[in-house]
């Protein structure tokens, strides 16, 4: 077998390579579009008066933040089909990621809520705003600059995570270069692709979430301006 990268093999698996880029791409995207709106059914959960629902709400988030998403996917594709619930690869994969990182982002959504000033809460109530316009107009524009980094933190995590999926038989990036590996026996070229493709999209995904939030705080510092 011939030692060193072979850049005429590296050149004939890029398409197989680029198209499993894709998958992940959608399988991060699918993920996290997923996570955002656990995320909110969490905290929802956790801003309920009901204390049975805050009891039950919180246990289910640290269960699930205290286990590691590797045993999550093992058990929801391998486990749940013992009960009468069986789900493809994709499905298993994007629901498990979903509320892997759900629970984190509620804590985010959770965070940045508590980061809004008490005395806007008790302005609007004072005003006798509606809930749902004191969360619309006042607090959520102050509370989304707040969670950004949060939010693309967890958006990069997802994307880094997705490896994992491999496991269960997910046709993403780290899964078509396993398979291409064994099948010409070389990983040197495949594996060195994943880490490639890997960087090329995280650094700049995580230069947007920071340039995103510089927009969002040069907004917000101007609509004050405009207030005062």
């Amino acid at each position: 077998m011939e030692m060193g990268f072979r850049w005429d093999f590296a050149y004939e698996i890029l398409p197989q390579m680029l198209w499993a880029t894709l998958n992940t791409i959608i399988a991060a995207g699918v993920g996290y579009a997923i996570a955002l709106v656990v995320g909110l059914f969490f905290l929802l959960g956790q801003r309920t008066p009901s204390k049975i629902i805050n009891v039950i709400n919180r246990e289910i988030v640290e269960f699930i933040r205290s286990t590691p998403l590797l045993i999550q996917l093992f058990f929801v594709y391998f486990v749940l089909p013992q009960f009468g619930i069986t789900l493809s690869a994709w499905v298993c994969g994007m629901i498990t990621i979903g509320l892997h990182f759900g629970t984190y982002l509620s804590e985010v959504y959770r965070g940045a809520l508590e980061g809004v000033s008490r005395t806007q809460w008790e302005a609007c109530r004072a005003l006798n705003f509606s809930t749902i316009y004191t969360y619309r107009r006042i607090v959520l524009p102050q509370a989304f600059p707040i969670a950004i980094p949060g939010m693309g933190n967890y958006l990069v995590g997802i994307f880094k995570d997705t490896p994992l999926l491999s496991t269960i038989g997910v046709a993403e990036l780290f899964h078509a270069a396993t398979a291409v590996g064994g099948y010409n026996y070389r990983y040197l070229e495949p594996y060195t692709m994943v880490g490639i493709i890997f960087l090329i999209l995280s650094v700049p995904a995580a230069m947007w979430v920071r340039k995103l939030e510089t927009r969002v705080n040069v907004a917000q510092g101007k609509i004050k301006k405009e207030q005062i």
